[in-house]
């Protein structure tokens, strides 16, 4: 039997940074899924998940700086793959890398990905994942050993593969994802990829040559030091989920752990940043 869902339709103005606080405070409070508009986004969450109160503690909703308002519904049970497949548009970035769903046709880049999106690609932030490839894209990943941290549906740590890496960790605090990563480094026939459940207290004493990170700016600036620790000499600390308003705060904090910045790419007002361990 399928889960039943409640699903919370946001208009927010002004959108940036709005809807992406808001989409992070969401998935505290236990929302598992979300599809951003023009307008604002849609949160989905298990009505076994929900009560009454679920939106008390969403800060952003009490901000007198935005204004966010809100429809609520109880949903049928959902084809969630028809839904994604909908939605779900591919990927090409530089006309060398594909990111596309099984029911998407093949274009013959140089690197194909394949991910079944199901509902850890819901947040729609296609424009990090193509900074995060434009950026290794320039790298020579060959016999690295990379972190893809908040790893999603799999789609870096399997391009990363893709691109000669000795060894890759991929790991998701969020089960869905966990379960998702694993599903999509099968499809993608990719054999160096361990994935883990956890944050960046699960990282330990572990060392990287190049870290990934495409998450949101709050959980970057709480975990940027542990990263930096986990580097290797000469190392590479490739972050994205943030606006352009937000380099500075980003920067200064990664320059207060041996991070110099080294390149910058920006699109549609997302970020994508390149740090070296001094």
């Amino acid at each position: 039997m399928s889960n039943i869902y409640i699903s919370y339709s946001f208009t927010v103005s002004p959108t940036e940074p709005t809807i992406e606080i808001l989409i992070a405070e969401l998935g505290d409070a236990g929302f598992e899924s979300f599809n951003e508009n023009e307008k604002g986004v849609i949160a989905y969450i298990q009505k076994k998940d929900w009560h009454g109160d679920i939106l008390d503690d969403i800060q952003i909703l009490q901000s007198d700086e935005v204004t966010v308002t809100y429809d609520m519904e109880e949903i049928e049970p959902v084809n969630w793959n028809r839904v994604w497949e909908k939605n779900f548009e591919p990927i090409e970035v530089d006309n060398l890398v594909s990111i596309r769903a099984p029911f998407h046709k093949n274009k013959n880049l140089k690197y194909d990905i394949v991910i079944e999106p199901k509902m850890s690609f819901g947040t729609g932030h296609h424009e990090t994942t193509h900074l995060m490839i434009q950026h290794l894209l320039d790298l020579d990943l060959e016999g690295k050993i990379v972190l893809d941290m908040g790893c999603g549906t799999g789609i870096l740590a399997i391009f990363a593969e893709k691109k000669g890496t000795k060894m890759i960790d991929a790991i998701d605090i969020d089960e869905w994802c966990f379960e998702n990563t694993l599903e999509n480094v099968e499809r993608n026939n990719s054999h160096n990829i361990d994935v883990y459940q956890g944050d960046a207290s699960f990282l330990g004493f572990r060392k990287y040559d190049i870290i990934i990170a495409n998450i949101n700016r709050n959980i970057l600036l709480q975990d940027i030091k542990v990263y930096a620790n986990c580097l290797n000499h000469k190392g590479i600390l490739l972050l994205s989920g943030f606006y352009t308003e937000d380099i500075f705060v980003i920067e200064k904090e990664a320059n207060s752990h041996n991070l110099k910045l080294e390149k910058k790419l920006e699109r549609n007002n997302w970020v994508g940043l390149k740090f070296v361990i001094l």
